[in-house]
């Protein structure tokens, strides 16, 4: 395969997707004969840096490939570690091309729009003769056993919460919600207190509330979350950003921790699996991930891969939100299995919503149709070659694969298929890793009771 002048040679190509090409491979490839030094760096919240040492080519023949490679190096970087100020070492013509890019119009200016939301600051692009030195602060939270606490999940369609002494769940209970379609703030807010209430109520005293939402959370508030889809802008600042802080104040004056569910989803499996370094990817509406660290930290990462490119095809598929191609919610979401089934030769009506149309492919799928097993396996494909480039972003040791696309059958498949071409395609990345589906174990720990851990007294 031909990539702006790159060639991308893959061993394993999705049955039904023959266009795809793995942008890990296409980096490996255009860093080869690269040798120009570029240094890139990303600032974040608190002063937090995230640095990349790296090259270009630097010559007229290769500037295609240069600018589509810095281009999805800085996406990863900013959707990865998130950040509002990107700083630029190295080349002039990457620095221009980079500020057009992010400024209003360009062509990241949904990036740069959505990154200047999260952090509250103005998005930049800065040219600098030495880059700022590498800075995170790894937040020790999570496996806090001790004493009564609330665990508070909050899904898109369910809320579960559940009452925790020294470790033991000893009640938990799951509501059905409608958070995304409700577009008065106060409706949210009265779900999450009743909860906390309905928890606190089976134990002697509270004395901290861990929470675990979907969403982007500084500091324990609340920057960007689908939960508050329908809400007006202007009641989500004066009503959604605090929503949990004011929630857990109708409980007491104690410790309070909000953390990003994919987070808690990894720490529920570093819990269950008694060890650290684990990415968990849950395939459900998006492509949901967490990660907790080798000493077993939440990094304050926004671990956003729904929008990081895997894909170097220039006819990847391109998503409704951001208009940009090839980035992970299109490869590990329903997205992916609605997208791949005309080619399998699966008529889909049109009146069914995506969740719905995952049901059809899934009972397929149960029932030993071949045109499904088609579907998972070219996901299977396109899951080792996305985590051989996650590999190279987190040196994780483990990889619980979860959600809804990963259950049943169809769920073996994919992680049977990943494994098989994980094998033969980067053999050293298959000795290293381990990825697997959730066990009861892991299940028995549950994302409310993990998130329950997660203050410190």
């Amino acid at each position: 395969m031909d990539c702006y002048g790159i060639q991308v040679t893959p061993r394993h190509v999705p049955a039904l997707d023959p266009d795809y090409t793995p942008l890990y491979l296409f980096n490996r490839a255009f860093l080869r004969d690269a040798r120009q030094p570029l240094g890139i760096a990303v600032e974040r919240s608190g002063g937090q840096i995230a640095v990349c040492e790296t090259s270009i080519h630097g010559t007229p023949e290769f500037a295609q490939a240069d600018r589509y490679y810095v281009d999805r190096l800085v996406k990863t970087l900013l959707w990865m570690k998130g950040g509002f100020k990107v700083y630029v070492r190295g080349d002039e013509e990457v620095f221009q091309d980079l500020k057009a890019a992010y400024a209003p119009g360009g062509t990241r200016a949904f990036d740069a729009e959505f990154m200047a939301g999260v952090y509250e600051q103005p998005f930049q692009v800065v040219s600098c003769q030495v880059l700022p030195p590498e800075k995170s602060a790894p937040q020790a939270i999570g496996r806090h056993l001790e004493g009564c606490r609330i665990g508070f999940d909050a899904g898109g369609s369910d809320r579960k919460v559940s009452a925790v002494i020294d470790g033991k769940s000893v009640f938990s209970e799951e509501v059905v919600w409608f958070p995304k379609t409700a577009q008065d703030p106060s409706y949210h807010f009265q779900g999450i207190v009743e909860a906390l209430k309905s928890a606190a109520a089976h134990l002697p005293r509270v004395d901290a509330i861990g929470v675990s939402s979907a969403g982007i959370y500084i500091d324990n508030r609340t920057m960007v979350a689908s939960l508050f889809l329908s809400v007006p802008k202007d009641l989500f600042q004066e009503k959604g950003k605090d929503i949990y802080i004011r929630a857990a104040r109708e409980i007491g004056d104690v410790p309070l921790a909000v953390a990003n569910d994919g987070d808690v989803t990894a720490l529920a499996g570093a819990m269950s699996l008694e060890d650290n370094n684990v990415l968990g990817i849950a395939m459900g509406t998006s492509e949901a991930v967490g990660y907790v660290d080798e000493q077993g930290n939440i990094t304050g990462w926004l671990n956003e891969l729904a929008f990081v490119p895997v894909d170097a095809s220039p006819r990847a598929m391109a998503d409704e939100w951001s208009g940009d191609i090839g980035c992970g919610v299109k490869y590990f979401s329903q997205d992916a299995v609605i997208k791949l089934a005309p080619a399998a030769g699966i008529a889909l009506e049109d009146a069914l919503s995506p969740a719905e149309k995952l049901k059809v492919i899934q009972g397929l799928m149960e029932d030993g149709d071949p045109r499904a097993a088609a579907v998972y396996q070219s996901i299977g494909v396109y899951l080792a070659h996305a985590l051989a480039l996650y590999f190279d972003l987190y040196h994780y040791r483990h990889v619980l694969l979860l959600g809804r696309v990963m259950s049943g059958k169809g769920g073996d498949l994919i992680l049977s298929t990943c494994q098989e071409v994980l094998g033969e395609e980067y053999p050293e990345i298959a000795a290293a890793i381990r990825p697997s589906l959730p066990d009861e174990k892991f299940r028995r720990v549950g994302q409310s009771a993990a998130a329950a851990s997660l203050p410190e007294l």
